[in-house]
């Protein structure tokens, strides 16, 4: 889409001038972080993403850094188009045309205002070019490194009222996407050697941006949504009257629908860790993970109890892979990483993602002195 400005205020429409249908694309904290050493030195080592690899409706993940995961419904870029089409409305930036001339060209940088994982690089990359294809953005980082405050990491170079156009719509996609990565980055870490995978409390339409997030942060992706795994939980299993009934109607679901995929069962009691292992004993089942629920039981002074946790994974003894999940925190992560678990799960990777401060600023020197004297730079 590139954006017009006119008599009657902005107007949207496609960038090649053709009426593009909805396509459904495939593939792609307050925290106290430690991160190695970064020079202070500004944009050096140059990484050049052309809008040349984004054609027709269709998108090319082939120069990003982190593919975004797979949904087989999930328009990309038609988030992306809304987004822009809340934010201009019907009159689109009337700030814009009151202060900017329209055929001003300007370079603007991106500015990290924290310390923290860099994410929403490639993502930032499609939102220029819906905007404006002209535009021409660098980077001298990628998605999934590291940068520290203060440093500039990245430049887009266009026109002024395209620029600033896009500048809301690209942070607010980069700051969640950075905050996303950077609590993952440290939870991963210390979840070693268990993985560390969010759930699926996203926000409601960024789903595929908030897991892309996390791939990005060095975690892995839990299931994309109902359709991609069978999770039977506490709810399937109160309505089946039971987890060996649970499992077994799943078996039969997957037999008689010629249907292939994993299968994760929940457990909150040793005793239904017992009763999925007898089932399982007992008949060929589509089973592959079993969920170790809140098992981890946290104690007054702040540490975790995971003895029971380790008991389970004892039981299954590496019948089937198994996922903790429950009382997971920053804190709390490295305990239960150590327990023998394959995975841990966390909701708060997503749904409690606290942003990362970064800013794109024309006046950089301005910037950084506002940002130096509150703090932020």
């Amino acid at each position: 889409m590139a954006i017009s400005c006119g008599k009657q205020g902005f107007l949207l429409w496609p960038a090649f001038h053709t009426r593009e249908s909805t396509t459904a694309f495939p593939p792609p904290l307050s925290l106290s972080l430690k991160f190695p050493p970064q020079s202070h030195s500004k944009v050096r080592r140059v990484v050049k993403m052309s809008a040349t690899e984004v054609t027709s409706s269709r998108i090319s993940y082939e120069s990003f850094a982190i593919k975004p995961p797979e949904h087989p419904t999930y328009d990309l870029k038609g988030i992306i188009k809304l987004a822009l089409e809340e934010d201009a409305g019907d009159r689109g930036d009337v700030t814009c045309l009151a202060t900017i001339p329209f055929d001003m060209e300007v370079e603007a940088y991106f500015l990290a205002k924290e310390d923290g994982i860099i994410a929403g690089i490639a993502l930032a990359e499609m939102i220029f070019h819906e905007v404006d294809p002209s535009l021409k953005v660098e980077w001298s980082k990628n998605d999934g490194d590291f940068v520290h405050k203060g440093l500039q990491f990245g430049r887009v170079r266009g026109r002024a009222h395209n620029i600033v156009v896009a500048e809301r719509v690209v942070l607010n996609f980069m700051q969640r996407m950075s905050g996303i990565a950077t609590l993952t980055k440290a939870m991963a870490n210390a979840a070693y050697p268990a993985y560390m995978l969010e759930t699926r409390k996203t926000a409601p339409g960024l789903r595929l941006v908030d897991k892309w997030a996390v791939l990005i942060g060095g975690g892995q992706n839990h299931r994309m949504g109902l359709f991609d795994m069978v999770m039977i939980k506490d709810n399937h299993i109160s309505a089946a009257g039971g987890v060996a009934d649970a499992l077994k109607a799943v078996d039969l679901y997957l037999e008689q629908n010629n249907l292939q995929m994993e299968v994760e069962v929940e457990t909150r009691t040793l005793e239904e860790v017992e009763e999925v292992l007898h089932y399982s004993s007992q008949t060929k089942t589509s089973l592959t993970r079993i969920m170790l629920d809140n098992m981890v039981v946290p104690l007054p002074n702040g540490d975790v109890d995971i003895s029971m946790l380790k008991e389970a994974v004892q039981l299954i003894n590496g019948r089937y892979e198994t996922e903790a999940s429950g009382n997971v925190t920053l804190d709390t992560v490295h305990k239960i990483g150590q327990s023998g678990v394959t995975y841990i799960s966390s909701g708060s990777l997503t749904h409690s993602v606290k942003a990362l401060d970064i800013s794109l600023k024309i006046d950089t020197e301005l910037a950084l002195k506002v940002g130096r004297r509150t703090g932020r730079a």
